[in-house]
């Protein structure tokens, strides 16, 4: 796969092998409690978010119970992408009690994750957009969570946010490491070109306003700004001058997001998307019968 492909065929694709992957881990040889229940016994059950949140997660959700009863039935209150409010049903299940039991965990794991991911993406792009005259995208790394990628990056598309690289097989990104390896910005962006004609894109990134210089200089189409000052990434869009899209990383949070976005720069690019994530809060709640 060397480019994206979030189309609903793919998505519900990934999230069942996602799911089968999960309910694995959870169920090994069954679930001894829930073996408890009549295996013909039906339940209907809601799934409230204890806090506000964007949704995220409903093919994933979906995915899980099938895995457990193919027919039954979800009927969500809040739409994928949408906010809902604290303490708000944002889900409605019916179908057999031992596959609710079961797959229990794992719904509302998949749904904490991706909705955290979304919620925080969708905050970064409120602030940037609040930014007049700005054209700044936020965009996403590679800091995931391992066997959950794709999941994340989606999660990140639904808040709002663009996706950068989905792994190292499909961009060139070179960083300060490749550089000194391959000898010099120019060096090691001329033997990228050279090597990776099917890439998406080559990126390169960059430490200082000679090296952005330089990096114009060999053709560079797309540059990493990394941890650069505000005065500086405002040089640097000076220096540029439209020949390269210009990406910022490092020292981004909500403090300084805006102020980035005022300086010009086309992608900002944020790991803790995806990494320092704080789960949104779900639960699921049986209705007497």
């Amino acid at each position: 796969m060397n480019e994206f492909d979030f189309s609903p065929a793919h998505i519900a694709a990934l999230a069942r092998a996602d799911a089968q992957r999960a309910l694995a881990e959870d169920l090994g040889g069954g679930d001894l409690t829930a073996a408890l229940i009549d295996p013909v016994r039906t339940a209907r059950a809601r799934v409230l978010a204890r806090e506000s949140a964007v949704i995220c997660g409903a093919p994933w959700a979906q995915a899980a119970l099938a895995e457990l009863d193919p027919q039954a039935t979800l009927r969500w209150r809040v739409a994928e992408g949408a906010r809902c409010e604290a303490d708000e049903v944002v889900l409605e299940i019916q179908g057999l009690a031992q596959a609710l039991l079961t797959a229990e965990r794992t719904i509302l794991n998949f749904l904490q994750l991706l909705s955290a991911v979304a919620t925080k993406t969708a905050s970064y792009v409120q602030a940037v957009q609040s930014v007049s005259g700005n054209q700044a995208r936020i965009v996403d790394t590679r800091k995931t969570l391992p066997g959950l990628r794709l999941a994340q990056k989606y999660a990140v598309r639904t808040g709002g946010g663009t996706n950068h690289r989905i792994g190292l097989f499909d961009a060139v990104l070179i960083k300060e490491n490749h550089i000194a390896a391959a000898g010099g910005v120019t060096a090691a962006l001329q033997r990228a070109t050279a090597l990776a004609q099917h890439a998406r894109f080559i990126e390169i990134e960059v430490e200082t306003l000679a090296q952005l210089d330089e990096a114009l200089g060999a053709g560079a189409r797309m540059v990493l700004l990394d941890n650069m000052s505000l005065d500086q990434l405002r040089q640097a869009v000076q220096i540029n001058a439209g020949r390269a899209v210009l990406e910022v990383s490092g020292g981004v949070n909500m403090a300084t997001v805006r102020d980035i976005a005022a300086t010009g720069v086309d992608r900002i690019s944020i790991g803790a998307l995806t990494k320092d994530v704080q789960a949104v809060d779900f639960s699921m709640r049986f209705e007497k019968t």
